[in-house]
């Protein structure tokens, strides 16, 4: 199943996400999992992600979500899971 992984940043967070991206980056290409991803901008600047990933279930999304270093290194003001259908693209 496809799952839509959608975070916004803490307030001020952009340099705690600058110094984690290669992390970050490293964890989605060693899993293997995620499909498309990339970040919300606001007036250019990175304020959240979108990362469409392929999990068994929910709990392995959401087991996915919590070891992104992203979310381990306390960027997110809110995250959240749910199941995605893809219809065009």
């Amino acid at each position: 199943m496809l799952y839509a992984v959608i975070c916004r940043d803490n307030p001020g967070a952009l340099q705690l996400r600058l110094d984690t991206r290669a992390e970050h980056l490293a964890y989605i290409e060693a899993t293997g999992i995620v499909k498309m991803a990339g970040p919300f901008l606001e007036d250019g600047q990175m304020c959240g992600s979108l990362v469409i990933i392929e999990a068994e279930n929910l709990a392995a999304a959401q087991d996915w979500a919590a070891n992104d270093p992203y979310a381990k290194a306390g960027l997110f003001a809110s995250a959240s899971i749910t199941e995605w259908k893809k219809v065009i693209g």
